[in-house]
């Protein structure tokens, strides 16, 4: 992204997520993204950090209008999820991907091992299915130029916590995407 032109003949549901991504707090992707680590030894550190950090998420990423967030969630399925982390100790392979992700980009741009500042990345060749909640904000030009996605769809509800949200959303478009590969 930030490359002349990328932005130009975005569809009107694309320009509204590049500008939501814009408009978004990203402070918990910096924190995984630049020092998972530290973000996993803290939340390993302390069942309230857990419960705080997973209380946050759920409020800022889940569909206000009654999914995961406050007035749709169960308290108890709020515990449960930060129990499940505590318990099995994955903050930090729940934000071991954000470091991957950030840190593949960099070698890429930099000349490191992803190839050199002119050397895109290769585009991934698996089908891949995309489906987004009404509070995602990837643009589809930009997924479909790094992934061979071959079914988009769109909700006009849901937020990150789909599977919890929606999960009859979830499992009939799953079930589409395979269908179709068969």
């Amino acid at each position: 992204m930030g490359e002349d032109g990328e932005l130009d003949g975005l569809t009107d549901s694309d320009r509204r997520r590049w500008q939501a991504l814009q408009d978004a707090d990203d402070s918990y992707l910096q924190c995984n993204s630049q020092r998972p680590q530290t973000v996993a030894y803290a939340l390993k550190a302390s069942p309230v950090g857990q419960l705080a950090w997973i209380a946050e998420r759920f409020e800022e990423l889940a569909d206000p209008a009654g999914g995961a967030s406050g007035a749709g969630t169960d308290p108890d399925r709020l515990l449960a999820t930060a129990t499940l982390y505590w318990l099995t100790g994955t903050a930090a392979s729940s934000a071991q991907i954000y470091y991957e992700e950030m840190t593949a980009k960099t070698r890429s741009d930099t000349g490191g091992e992803g190839g050199g500042r002119d050397a895109a990345p290769a585009r991934g060749a698996v089908p891949t299915a995309v489906l987004l909640s009404a509070r995602d904000v990837t643009v589809r030009r930009w997924a479909e130029r790094d992934h061979h996605v071959t079914r988009w769809t769109e909700l006009d509800r849901g937020g990150h916590f789909l599977a919890m949200e929606d999960p009859a959303a979830l499992v009939a478009d799953l079930r589409a995407f395979f269908d179709g590969l068969r």
